[in-house]
């Protein structure tokens, strides 16, 4: 049900690392899409997918959006508890499409149903742009709308009031022509809690060819209030080297909401898994997810996948590393980030 953004005072965003009710994912489905150019098939994206929902339903409950055509498929490869929803959608990317779950303390559980536009008209979104919605309603949860396109790639949250976006997505012309900061900041702190938003460059140029114009979640993530994970590269002398370096100056600069510099923490990526004949490939750590008592890593079969996940484990102590193999959902451009949405429990537990 939708809800008049005025009635969304105390609502808040918590942070990824708080006690989760389950997580929620979408079944890959389309193979125009998946096998358009970027060199995989989709049944070898539904195994990688596959494994991540597997491995995460180790740790909480996983709700798994089906597309009616596609529920064989995921019945096949999915575990025994993993909740399939049949609900037609479009793609697959359910930390975009779908809902930033919010919490109050007295009215529980809601969501953002943010305008989704498929990353600036990139895709057909016909379905996808009402999955949040869709979501919320299952769940009997309260749905706060707005105008202005965005997703949940888009922002992290440290659950004290801090948000980190990057300008090359909110501020596209693709997205929100004539949108502010202010604008997005107002809408960050009435409908998400934040009182303190961070604005990195993101990737200003386009010089990667992600299909998100430089999402958030592939340049850093919150480990806990005031230390970060910051995406890296050994080769100065790529593309990606500059839009690095760029993103942690500002990140350098900048104090959260309580006034703190941010501890780094270099997560270099993985080069040596690129497919140099890819359009586009994932190679970012960063894009790790954070669930019930483990740090869910994307892996890719090479030496530096060892390295990630000890600085991984030294950046989430009393957490178990589970590295999944997502080589074929790298060339769709995301990673493990990018296709999970993590649902709070309420009351909000850390």
């Amino acid at each position: 049900m939708q809800q008049n953004n005025k009635n969304s005072s105390g609502w808040r965003m918590p942070a990824e690392w708080v006690n989760h009710a389950a997580t929620w994912m979408v079944w890959p489905h389309n193979q125009a899409l998946w096998e358009s150019g970027w060199r995989v098939t989709l049944p070898q994206v539904q195994e990688d997918f596959a494994g991540v929902a597997n491995a995460i339903a180790r740790f909480e409950p996983v709700k798994m959006v089906v597309d009616p055509s596609a529920v064989a498929s995921a019945e096949r490869l999915c575990g025994p508890n993993i909740e399939l929803i049949p609900l037609a959608v479009n793609d697959s990317w359910c930390r975009d499409s779908g809902p930033s779950f919010v919490c109050h303390p007295e009215q529980g559980l809601a969501g953002v149903s943010w305008r989704f536009n498929a990353w600036g008209g990139k895709s057909v979104h016909d379905l996808d742009e009402g999955l949040a919605r869709r979501v919320l309603n299952l769940l009997g949860g309260q749905c706060f709308g707005t105008p202005l396109a965005n997703e949940g790639g888009a922002i992290h949250v440290d659950g004290e009031g801090t948000l980190i976006t990057t300008e090359s997505v909110l501020l596209n012309p693709n997205r929100n022509p004539g949108v502010t900061k202010a604008d997005f900041e107002e809408v960050f702190s009435r409908l998400l809690g934040v009182t303190k938003t961070i604005w990195l460059p993101g990737d200003p140029d386009y010089v990667t060819g992600d299909m998100t114009d430089g999402h958030v979640d592939g340049v850093c993530a919150f480990a806990r209030p005031g230390v970060l994970l910051v995406d890296a590269t050994r080769d100065q002398n790529s593309v990606y080297a500059k839009v690095a370096r760029e993103n942690r100056r500002a990140l350098e600069l900048a104090t959260d909401a309580r006034g703190r510099r941010f501890e780094l923490i270099e997560l270099f990526e993985a080069s040596e898994a690129v497919d140099p004949e890819a359009d586009v490939f994932c190679a970012s750590y960063t894009n790790f997810y954070i669930c019930n008592g483990a740090i869910i890593m994307p892996a890719y079969g090479i030496e530096a996948d060892q390295v990630a996940a000890q600085t991984l484990a030294y950046a989430f102590p009393g957490r178990e590393v589970v590295p999944v193999r997502i080589n074929h959902l790298a060339h769709g451009g995301g990673g493990v980030h990018c296709i999970t949405q993590q649902q709070p429990a309420w009351p909000v537990e850390p």
